[in-house]
């Protein structure tokens, strides 16, 4: 079965958003990046990875997509937040269905094609899988970087802005994800909401990742997995100037590389 790919591009403030403003463009989305928009990177890395069926961007308004793409690519209309985006996407598309960022144009094929492949090996099998990167792996990779990291028992990680809604059952997942969304301020409704043995654990950094998944499939019946990602660049997405500069040079960096690399090749 083809898989579909939504990519969240909403932004709280749309058009306002202040990258946009920063950098002269109607929508963050369309921030270029070595000359090509963010979006169409993404895009373009879609399209690449086999086995990726429809696309469909989730976005306030279809315009910015039509100017880059026309009507190749499904257009959602963005909802209050990325969990109800992602949910809204999910009755659009069905499952299994991708989900990345517009913010995020390093992602590769390579990427997706392992991401899937873990979490479909996974035994007992997972309904939402959500793709990391360890902060060893990411300083490794990401010298300096500054990211925002999620500390475990087990592991301390950062998002990749890479899921995968594997059955219907990510539903529930999502369901419950908004649920914390609307209670992220309120810590009373959060501990009514996820349980004070939880947040308490979290709190002295003893939570696991094996417990923090079986208590969502407590909540929910649908079973969620962290999947890592062996790559630190993964981690990246362009939330401000500095990721924007970091995201250029890499680029540039790569590009450079390659051209040596052809160079080289035809001269041999």
């Amino acid at each position: 079965m083809a898989l579909a790919a939504l990519i969240l591009a909403g932004t709280r403030a749309g058009a306002d958003d202040p990258m946009a403003r920063a950098y002269g463009v109607r929508h963050k989305a369309l921030l270029p990046v070595n000359g090509r928009p963010m979006l169409a990177r993404v895009v373009d890395a879609l399209r690449a990875t086999t086995g990726i069926g429809r696309i469909a961007v989730s976005i306030e308004t279809p315009a910015p997509v039509e100017a880059l793409f026309g009507e190749d690519i499904a257009v959602l209309p963005a909802a209050a937040g990325p969990s109800q985006s992602i949910a809204e996407g999910l009755d659009a598309l069905g499952a299994p269905m991708l989900i990345t960022t517009a913010d995020h144009p390093l992602l590769r094929p390579e990427w997706i094609t392992a991401f899937v492949a873990r979490a479909a090996m996974l035994t007992p099998s997972c309904d939402f899988a959500i793709g990391i990167a360890t902060r060893t792996v990411i300083e490794r990779d990401v010298p300096g970087t500054r990211r925002t990291y999620i500390t475990l028992r087990d592991m301390v990680f950062s998002g990749c802005n890479l899921f995968l809604a594997r059955t219907p059952r990510a539903a529930a997942v999502l369901a419950l994800w908004q649920r914390i969304e609307h209670a992220r301020k309120q810590p009373l409704k959060m501990a009514a909401l996820l349980g004070p043995g939880l947040l308490a654990r979290a709190l002295t950094r003893t939570l696991t990742s094996d417990a923090l998944c079986a208590r969502i499939t407590r909540l929910t019946g649908a079973r969620p997995a962290l999947i890592p990602i062996d790559n630190g660049w993964a981690a990246v997405d362009v939330d401000k100037p500095a990721d924007l500069a970091l995201v250029t040079r890499h680029l540039a960096d790569a590009a450079a590389m390659s051209r040596s690399a052809d160079s080289l090749s035809s001269t041999s």
